[in-house]
Formats: C-alpha cells, sequence, structure tokens
C-alpha cells in the first residue's frame, strides 16, 4: 500500500513539474507575503501521507519582524508522515537550473525548536517513479536550537552537490522537485522531531563574496603581469 501511495504521489508532482519544466529564473523569490505556502508542501496523496502539521504561513515574526509572514516546517510524531522536517516544491522551483544560470539559492532559516538542525536543500527528477537522478547539497546550514534568524545561501552547482544516484549535471537539467530537509550528512532527510522557519527563497547566480574574491584575484594577476614588466 505505501508503494502504490507513493507512486500515486510521484505521477502527482510530475504532471505538475511537466507543466512549469522551464519555470526557475534567476531572482525569483518566495516571501509568503501573499499568506500562501507558494506551493510548498509535504507529504503525498492517500491516508497517512498527510503529516498532522504541514508547512503552514505564520502571520509575523519573519526577518522584518511584524508582518513579515514567513513559511513554518514542522515534525512532530513518529510515524513516516511529519516525522521528518522537509518541505517540497514542484512548481517554481523545477525546472533547469543549469540553462537559467542559478548559481545557488538564498534563504532565511530560523530554528524554532528544541532540537538542533542542519538544513540542506535536495533536488531529484521522479518521473512516475522513484527518480533516476538524486542529489544534496554537501553544505549544510547548522541551526542552533531557538536560534535567531540567518541568511544562508546553498550553492548548487555538479560540483557543490553531493549525488545520491545518478548524475547531478544531468539532474540540475531536468530538475522536477526541490526539498528543503533536516540532515546531518549529505544524505535524504533523518526522522527528527524540529520547527523551522523559512523565508526569502531566492534563486542567485552566485554569491556576491564569490565574484569579489574572483575580482581580487584578477586585480592581483594583473598587478603581478605589470611588475614583471
Amino acid at each position: 500500500m505505501k508503494l502504490f501511495l507513493r507512486s500515486i504521489f510521484l505521477f502527482t508532482a510530475t504532471c505538475l513539474a511537466v507543466q512549469v519544466a522551464s519555470a526557475i529564473t534567476i531572482g525569483q523569490r518566495d516571501t509568503f507575503q501573499t499568506g500562501t505556502t507558494e506551493g510548498w508542501f509535504a507529504g503525498g496523496l492517500g491516508t497517512g501521507m498527510i503529516p498532522p502539521t504541514p508547512p503552514q504561513v505564520i502571520a509575523n515574526g519573519g526577518p522584518a519582524g511584524a508582518g513579515d509572514q514567513f513559511l513554518e516546517i514542522t515534525a512532530d510524531t513518529d510515524k513516516e508522515a511529519g516525522s521528518r522536517v522537509v518541505a517540497i516544491n514542484g512548481a517554481q522551483w523545477a525546472g533547469n537550473y543549469l540553462a537559467a544560470g542559478i548559481g545557488g539559492i538564498a534563504m532565511d532559516l530560523k530554528n524554532l525548536g528544541a532540537t538542533d538542525l542542519t538544513i540542506r536543500l535536495l533536488l531529484e527528477d521522479p518521473m512516475m517513479a522513484p527518480p533516476v537522478d538524486e542529489a544534496v547539497t554537501t553544505f549544510g546550514a547548522a541551526l542552533a536550537a531557538e536560534g535567531d534568524w540567518t541568511h544562508v545561501f546553498f550553492p548548487i552547482s555538479p560540483s557543490a552537490l553531493t549525488v545520491l544516484r545518478g548524475n547531478a549535471t544531468t539532474l540540475l537539467g531536468n530538475t522536477i522537485l526541490l526539498r528543503i530537509i533536516n540532515s546531518p550528512t549529505p544524505t535524504e532527510a533523518i526522522t527528527e522531531s524540529g520547527v523551522l522557519g523559512v523565508d526569502n527563497i531566492q534563486a542567485q547566480v552566485p554569491e556576491p563574496a564569490t565574484f569579489l574574491l574572483a575580482g581580487i584575484a584578477l586585480i592581483a594577476l594583473g598587478l603581478s603581469r605589470r611588475r614583471n614588466k
């Protein structure tokens, strides 16, 4: 029965993703100020697959304070659904990351629970079956329990991902689902209670600091060549 329900979920997610296969664009941003989850969900279809506390929008308390809405992701049961800090998106975060020039995804995160969390992004390409290609960000954002809002940048490139199956380059050319997960090591989400706040999810080129370092290196190289002349 679990396999059947998972198949239904994967089929539904795939149908949704095919409609928006090239949706992701540089600069797109989820702020949750519409009061909706903007396509982020958890669990699947069928009895027992919906978590008791699905991702929900909280009206106040985001990084900007009063009136700043944010997404809250909760794991509050030892049952399969709802036992992991996970949110999934198969809409605006699906597409060809390579063609779109996506260098990474930035977001604001806050650990609202009593358990330390390590947040990563997991990308996959299920096509009416388990994914052929699946990878997770090697970098994980460590969030102390009941901490403050923290701005985090997750690099997204073949070299920045830990491959769980298949090929990272193929995956980034056709990502169907993006997950926000809690995982201390670069693998799939672990079973652990927790509450995570998420806001201002944005597709970016590499962080400005990356360009700054590259620029400094080029300037240094130019000065070196001038001295040699």
